[in-house]
């Protein structure tokens, strides 16, 4: 409990919000997906996720939870589930090791967008997320408190972004 609310805390005194943001990647995703009005669900890594499948128009993800897989369809019915190319892929953990294999499978692209769910859940979620971002290949990392997203943009410099939403 105490862990939680320290590491909001913490969040909340290290976070910005757009006008600090200053890669116009990071800048449009912030200001026209995750601060659109739009509210699919009330779970706030849910409603990223499905407002960020719309956003980067999403074909084909991986998604381990089936009652949030079954959402996705609801609402995006083109949207396959474990094609070898992913647009977007959906997390409890992403340890560096499963990381690195579906990197050496060839299963990104460039604006690839893997989120994990709950990166503040304990300290052990805490520190995956931490060696996850200290990947080389990882070029821009957000953490949104309630998730983390990542992406592999070859053309960016490696930057770690901490927004409010």
């Amino acid at each position: 409990m105490w862990f939680k609310i320290t590491s909001f805390l913490a969040f909340l005194l290290k976070s910005t919000n757009e006008h600090r943001v200053h890669s116009p990647f990071v800048f449009n995703f912030v200001t026209k997906c995750l601060y659109n009005k739009k509210k699919y669900q009330k779970n706030k890594s849910i409603n990223v996720l499905l407002k960020s499948i719309e956003y980067f128009e999403a074909q084909n993800a991986i998604i381990q939870d089936s009652g949030i897989r079954k959402l996705v369809t609801e609402i995006f019915p083109k949207v396959q589930f474990e094609q070898q190319i992913l647009d977007v892929l959906f997390l409890e953990n992403l340890s560096p090791s499963k990381f690195n294999a579906l990197l050496t499978e060839g299963r990104f692209h460039n604006d690839t967008m893997l989120m994990i769910d709950d990166i503040y859940g304990d300290k052990k979620k805490l520190e995956g997320w931490n060696n996850l971002i200290a990947q080389s290949e990882i070029t821009v990392s957000m953490d949104l408190y309630h998730c983390g997203i990542l992406f592999i943009r070859r053309e960016q410099v490696k930057e770690h972004f901490t927004i409010r939403i």
